[in-house]
C-alpha cells in the first residue's frame, strides 16, 4: 500500500468467534423473502449451498442500532438456512478506506488506519455480544483491492469505462439491464431524476462537469494529495464503493448467488450499481437472485445516523450493564422490514421479556409443563414464522404464549419441553436463554 512514500500493510480482516448453535429435532421450512425488485415473496436459497452477501460498515462510528438492527436480521436468516440444512456461505465487506472515514479520521486529528481498526475491532465485539453469527469471509477493502483491480479491468476490456482527469468512471449505459432493482417497472419505481437525487445524497457525484452521465458511478479516484493511494493499471489511486462490493461478492460467492442484503438506504445507488458491474464484467450473468433490505432505525423523531449524531451505541449499553441478549430481543421484537424507534421503553420491554422467558425456562426445567402449549408445536411455530420473510415478532409471539403459559400455570409434569424451548430460542432467535 502506498501513502505518499509510506509503504505499510494492514492486517487481513478476521470474523468474530462464533456461538455454539444447538441441534434441533426435524428440518426447519425453506425461508421465503420479499425480494426488493418484485414485490414478491421468494424462496431464498436456490439450492443445497445458500449464498449471502450483506454490505458491512463503513468503520468510522459502529456499532448503532441501525447497524445491530440490520446484521441482527441476516443472522436471523443464516440460522433458519442451517436450520433447513443448508450449507451457508456468507460474506461480508468491511469498508475501511472511503471518504467518510478519511473525513472523520482528519476531523478528530487521528490516523485513518487506526480509526479503521479501532472501530472495526468494536463492531467485531458487539456482533460477537449480540451473538450473531460470523461471515465465511470478512473482507476489508484494503485487503480486496488486487481484486477489485483485476475485476475493474474486466469492465474496461468490455468497454465500460472511461477516464475524467484521471478518475475512472463506468458508464451505466454499458448496462442495459441498469434499474433491474429499482428502476421504473420495480416496487422502488424511481425515475431518473430520483435517482440523481438519491445518488447526489449517498455519495454519488450526479453534477460532476464531463461525466458521460450525471448517474455514472466512480469505480477509481485517482490519487489525491494527502490521501491514501494505492498502485492500479489505472494509476495511483483508491475504490469507489460499488466496485468494492460487486468485486468482493462475485470473487467469494460467484457471478449468481442468493441474496444480496443492506438496509434500504442502500437500495439505490448502492446495490443496484453492485449489481450493474456485476452484470456487465461477467458478460450479463446475473448478481443477487433476491434482495433483500431491512428498514430504519429511528431515535428522538429522525433516522438514526451518524450525520445526524442521534445514534444508540450497542457498545455503550454493554459498558453500561445492558444484557445483550435484551438488546437483541428489542431488536427481533420488530419486522426486519418495519422502520421503528429505539425508545427506553422499548428497550425495557426487551429486558422485562428476557427476565419472563428465563423464568418460565428456569421453572419448567424444575417443576415441569403440563398444561402449556406443547413444545414441538412452539418450534413448528418458530420456525413457520422466520421462513414467512423473517417475522421475529411472530416467533417472539410464540414463546410469549408458552412462557406466559408456565407461569400462570400449576407445577407438575415433564420436564423436557423447556430444554427443547431453550435450544429453539437460542438456536433460531440467537437468544441465549
Amino acid at each position: 500500500m502506498i501513502v505518499g512514500q509510506v509503504t505499510c500493510n494492514l492486517a487481513t480482516m478476521d470474523a468474530w468467534r462464533a456461538a455454539e448453535v444447538p441441534d434441533l429435532p426435524g428440518s426447519g421450512v425453506e425461508v421465503r423473502l420479499r425480494d426488493t425488485a418484485t414485490g414478491k415473496l421468494t424462496v431464498a436459497a436456490g439450492g443445497h449451498r445458500a449464498t449471502l452477501y450483506a454490505c458491512g460498515i463503513t468503520p468510522y462510528d459502529a456499532t448503532h442500532m441501525g447497524h445491530a438492527a440490520t446484521f441482527t436480521a441476516w443472522d436471523l436468516l443464516v440460522r433458519a438456512w442451517l436450520d433447513a440444512g443448508h450449507e451457508v456461505v456468507y460474506a461480508q465487506n468491511v469498508t475501511d478506506v472511503d471518504d467518510p472515514l478519511l473525513e472523520r479520521a482528519e476531523r478528530d486529528g487521528e490516523d485513518w488506519r487506526e480509526l479503521a481498526l479501532r472501530e472495526t475491532e468494536r463492531f467485531r465485539g458487539d456482533m460477537e455480544a449480540l451473538r450473531n453469527l460470523p461471515p465465511t469471509y470478512y473482507i476489508g477493502a484494503v485487503e480486496a483491492i488486487p481484486l477489485i483491480d483485476v475485476f475493474a479491468e474486466r469492465l474496461a476490456a468490455r468497454g465500460a469505462l472511461y477516464d475524467l482527469d484521471g478518475d475512472i468512471y463506468f458508464a451505466r449505459a454499458a448496462d442495459q439491464k441498469f434499474g433491474a432493482l429499482s428502476g421504473p417497472g420495480t416496487v422502488s419505481g424511481l425515475s431518473v431524476a430520483d435517482m440523481t437525487e438519491l445518488a447526489a445524497e449517498r455519495g454519488g457525484d450526479p453534477d460532476r462537469v464531463g461525466k458521460k452521465d450525471p448517474l455514472d458511478p466512480l469505480v477509481w479516484r485517482g490519487e489525491r494529495p494527502g490521501e491514501p493511494a494505492w498502485d492500479s493499471r489505472f494509476g495511483a489511486g483508491r475504490p469507489g464503493w460499488h466496485v468494492e462490493c460487486a468485486a468482493i461478492a462475485t470473487e467469494y460467492l460467484g457471478q449468481s448467488f442468493d441474496v444480496q442484503a443492506g438496509g434500504t438506504d442502500l437500495v439505490f445507488p448502492h446495490h443496484e450499481m453492485s449489481a450493474s458491474h456485476a452484470r456487465v464484467a461477467d458478460g450479463g450473468q446475473a448478481f443477487a437472485r433476491v434482495y433483500a433490505h431491512s428498514g430504519m432505525v429511528a431515535y428522538q423523531g429522525a433516522k438514526m445516523s451518524k450525520s445526524l449524531g442521534n445514534l444508540v451505541f450497542v457498545s455503550r449499553l454493554r459498558a453500561a450493564g445492558v444484557d445483550p441478549m435484551a438488546i437483541r430481543l428489542a431488536l427481533i421484537a420488530h419486522h426486519y422490514r418495519s422502520d421503528w424507534e429505539w425508545t427506553d421503553a422499548v428497550l425495557a420491554e426487551a429486558q422485562a421479556r428476557l427476565d419472563r422467558w428465563r423464568a418460565a425456562v428456569a421453572r419448567a426445567l424444575v417443576a415441569g409443563t403440563p398444561a402449556v402449549p406443547a413444545a414441538d408445536a412452539v418450534l413448528a411455530t418458530v420456525r413457520e414464522r422466520l421462513a414467512d420473510d423473517l417475522d421475529s415478532p411472530g416467533a417472539v409471539a410464540a414463546i410469549d404464549a408458552w412462557a406466559d403459559a408456565v407461569l400462570a400455570g400449576p407445577d407438575g409434569g415433564e420436564t423436557g419441553g423447556a430444554a427443547l424451548i431453550r435450544d429453539a430460542v437460542d438456536a433460531l432467535l440467537g437468544v441465549a436463554l
